[in-house]
């Protein structure tokens, strides 16, 4: 094979928000009609884009999605914007096992746009990449801490509903939200595990409250971010105990300040491997935080934080809790 990669990849955590080129979706937003803050191309990058140079606020960086998501509003929207990450990630990355999530509830316009058609023409456009490639995908429906018991129920018989179309798993995420309660949504997740879907959440990212309910009362096998566990022994312990895999974004995490730093950034990994907890290696979205999955390894390895065989147990930890069967 002519590639100049060492080996396959897998991603488990990558937001369809935060991973579609800008130029795409500069085009998509110009030939849907809709209307952006900045009729400046550069200027509008700038509204979707983290500058590694200028890290943003944990809340300045959710609100890029505003823009994504909007632009995303429409089965044309999502139809190209699945190809193009799923083929993005091969071409770019020779990523052969990827995981998008997403939320088709925001990009419905508010019940403006039917949610099937929004979820089956992002099945259609991965569905597309995979013949265009040998590369497989799945999407993951998310759930929203903001949301209505209702509104997360229906996400969740949608999930059920498409789960022989590629919807592998459920996933919460959001701003954070003080009426939010883990055990609100327990029973959803136990529907969804019922379906044979696999279960990951949103946790341990700006904060470590609610991480062990998280874990005990949805049953999820892997936690999307989870580095707010480290200096928590009884978090540390819960997480290996139940074999919980962590989904680590360390561009994301550095760039929202998170993390602070580098030195944070080793710390995390060095406890977590010195505590046997499983994790892997994600974006959380490429092209919003302008990475890719071979710079975020290059990250870790530069740093002296993951050896050769290291990284290659990282990706092997990715294909075992992967939910694409």
């Amino acid at each position: 094979m002519a590639h100049a990669f060492d080996y396959e990849l897998t991603e488990l955590h990558s937001h369809i928000g935060g991973a579609v080129s800008p130029e795409i979706m500069w085009s998509l937003a110009h030939s849907q009609g809709i209307k952006t803050k900045n009729r400046d191309y550069w200027e509008f990058l700038e509204t979707i884009t983290v500058n590694p140079l200028q890290p943003k606020s944990f809340e300045g960086y959710l609100k890029l999605f505003d823009t994504t998501e909007l632009i995303q509003s429409s089965p044309e929207g999502m139809e190209e914007s699945a190809l193009s990450v799923v083929s993005g990630a091969y071409r770019k990355n020779l990523i052969t096992r990827l995981e998008m999530r997403f939320n088709p509830m925001l990009r419905n316009r508010n019940g403006e746009r039917d949610l099937d058609h929004i979820i089956l023409a992002t099945i259609r456009g991965m569905e597309r990449a995979t013949l265009e490639y040998p590369i497989r995908a799945g999407l993951i429906i998310m759930l929203d801490r903001r949301f209505s018991p209702r509104q997360n129920e229906v996400l969740v018989e949608k999930a059920i509903k498409y789960r022989h179309r590629g919807v592998v798993g459920i996933d919460v995420g959001g701003p954070q939200n003080p009426a939010y309660k883990v055990e609100d949504i327990a029973e959803l997740y136990a529907k969804a595990a019922s379906a044979g879907l696999g279960l990951t959440a949103h946790a341990g990212e700006e904060t470590s409250d609610n991480l062990a309910s998280t874990i005990e009362e949805l049953g999820v096998s892997r936690i999307g971010h989870g580095v707010k566990a480290v200096g928590r022994p009884e978090l540390l312990a819960l997480l290996r105990d139940k074999g919980v895999t962590l989904e680590l974004c360390p561009s994301s995490n550095l760039s929202t300040g998170v993390v602070s730093d580098k030195s944070e950034l080793a710390k995390i990994v060095k406890t977590l491997l010195d505590e046997e907890i499983k994790f892997t290696i994600n974006t959380d979205g490429p092209e919003m935080l302008q990475t890719s999955l071979r710079k975020e390894r290059a990250l870790l390895k530069d740093g002296g934080m993951l050896d050769d065989d290291q990284l290659l147990q990282c990706e092997q930890w990715a294909r075992e809790a992967s939910f694409l069967r």
